[in-house]
């Protein structure tokens, strides 16, 4: 028995900075991206391997950049394609709505087609490269408890887990912070008491992912939700080589009749005309749609986050890029206040952004959620009338962030570029050509028409300096002190649009604020390190920490 083996048998818990419990799309974000920053991670996931099948098939141009920033962007969409359009179609097949997402964000189409097994295989990929990261696959957490330095807890490995040489006994780990991004049921959230409301909707759907065996035609090309009061359905692809094809178990019905594979056979035959010719099943079982968020979203030095924290109806494919934004907001804010360059107050900011953000999508998610569902006659034919009147008002405007570390104007508002994704594209810098993010790297980001260093004192530099800030300067010839040529235009396009001379982007591309002249710089730049909860012994820390790395 080895001095560690010993250590864990008495009972020393391991040292982690940071315990992410759940290994999803949400852990797998935070987890990567902490292990990037260089701290210690210990990742306790309950099933030994990894799910290997699509749950989320949707993606958006910001979800990409979480990606890219956390994963192997090119092994993450090597079978994803651009979507253009949901249709939403009464009983007869006519079009009731079209959610148009044709565009681009954040340098990827606005609204990509996954294949969640790439997603996940290519920030898994990404994460084992950090030596600091530890994962624990097959290993369930049994006790939790925190005090006013860390959080305490203790796993035992599953049937079926690595490291069967500790079946006879649990492992501890002390952590200073701890993710609970264990999913919908999770354990975290229910050991800390916390309840969750609930929008009151539930509905169940049968699922049926494919590997297509043939060109499935047209028909199958495109998103089609099937608003049919005698049962609702849709098919959707899966990236460029699978399908989902989804159907209402309604009222009344078992469950376990549908999860029958014959059923799903007879169905696909009756509706679409498909057999095992056609396709390869790769799934076949029964969900229950549930819209709801936690009363709360941290408890002390735990945080909740993806599905754990809240679960909505899947009609806006955002439930996942919900999470995986939940990450990336936790792991640059831990980052800080780990190094010791913010204080605990910061962490204050999580919830305050995300909860309002979150709830926006949901109840987007849930009115489409009602149309597709509403099975009542009257109802239905006053739908779709108003529908086809163009009674209904339009969608609401996708969110922003809207509280929390955002610079406001001298009335509290928000300028219109504030708050949303920054946009990416395609830049040069020197020998180097690529996504903006790859080219000068990933991080806070400050984009310029010309050098903001003319227009930041000396204590603002080295604040931003500090804080491991980029800058890229517009300019045509790319000659110059952090220079970038604009190859797609996206960046001159986004400072025309909104009229400024430059912008401040956090690490999760939420544009902090911007100027409409250089010479506001500087107050922008001090109105950051305020909201950040900046501390003076930080910079001693930050340097030890590069220095470390």
């Amino acid at each position: 028995m080895t001095s560690e083996q010993a250590a864990r048998g008495a009972g020393e818990p391991e040292h982690y900075d940071v315990a992410v419990v759940g290994y999803g799309p949400t852990g797998l974000v935070a987890a990567s991206m902490l292990g990037r920053a260089g701290y210690r991670v210990v990742v306790i996931e309950r099933w030994p391997t990894p799910y290997g099948l699509p749950r989320l098939t949707h993606i958006d141009g910001e979800t990409a950049r979480i990606v890219q920033a956390s994963g192997e962007i090119q092994q993450a969409l090597r079978s994803a394609k651009a979507v253009d359009s949901y249709h939403y179609r009464d009983a007869a097949g006519d079009l009731l709505l079209e959610l148009n997402w044709t565009g681009r964000a954040c340098g990827y189409p606005a609204h990509i087609s996954i294949y969640q097994p790439d997603i996940e295989d290519a920030v898994e990929a990404r994460a084992k490269r950090y030596p600091n990261v530890t994962v624990l696959r097959g290993w369930e957490v049994d006790t939790l408890k925190q005090d006013a330095d860390g959080v305490e807890l203790s796993a035992h490995p599953r049937s079926g887990g690595q490291d069967e040489q500790w079946t006879d006994q649990p492992r501890g780990f002390r952590a200073r912070y701890l993710i609970g991004a264990d999913g919908a049921n999770s354990f975290v959230r229910r050991t800390l008491g916390i309840e969750r409301s609930d929008f009151g909707y539930n509905e169940r759907w049968l699922n049926l992912d494919s590997e297509n065996k043939r060109d499935l035609g047209p028909a199958c090309a495109r998103t089609t939700i099937y608003c049919d009061p005698a049962r609702a359905y849709m098919h959707m692809p899966i990236g460029t080589r699978r399908t989902r094809f989804e159907l209402r178990v309604l009222p009344g019905e078992e469950t376990a009749d549908w999860e029958q594979e014959d059923a799903g056979w007879r169905w696909l035959h009756e509706r679409y005309g498909l057999g095992p010719d056609d396709l390869k099943l790769l799934r076949h079982v029964v969900y229950t749609f549930e819209t709801r968020i936690a009363e709360r979203w941290r408890e002390g030095r735990v945080f909740l986050a993806g599905d754990a924290a809240h679960t909505m109806m899947p009609y806006m494919g955002q439930g996942a890029c919900s999470g995986m934004r939940d990450g990336i907001n936790l792991a640059w804010k831990l980052d800080l206040v780990l190094s010791g360059r913010a204080s605990e107050d910061l962490l204050d900011s999580y919830e305050a952004e995300r909860r309002p953000h979150v709830t926006a999508i949901t109840q987007m998610s849930l009115f489409l959620g009602q149309v597709v569902n509403e099975d009542d006659l009257d109802k239905v034919a006053q739908r779709d009338a108003a529908f086809r009147a163009g009674q209904v008002p339009p969608m609401p405007p996708f969110p922003r962030i809207e509280h929390g570390v955002l610079g406001r104007g001298r009335d509290g508002g928000l300028a219109a570029a504030t708050g949303a994704p920054a946009p990416q594209g395609r830049v040069r810098q020197g020998a180097a050509e690529g996504c903006l993010d790859e080219v000068i790297g990933y991080g806070f980001q400050l984009v310029a028409r010309e050098h903001p260093a003319r227009y930041l004192d000396e204590g603002q530099q080295r604040f931003l300096e500090q804080l491991g800030c980029r800058y890229a300067v517009l300019s045509e010839d790319g000659v110059g002190r952090d220079a970038i040529v604009d190859l797609d235009g996206d960046q001159q396009a986004f400072l025309d649009a909104h009229g400024i001379q430059a912008y401040l982007s956090r690490p999760d591309f939420a544009v902090f604020g911007s100027v409409a002249a250089l010479d506001q710089l500087g107050a922008l730049v001090d109105e950051l390190r305020r909201q950040l909860h900046w501390r003076a012994d930080g910079q001693a820390q930050s340097a030890a920490k590069a220095r470390a790395a």
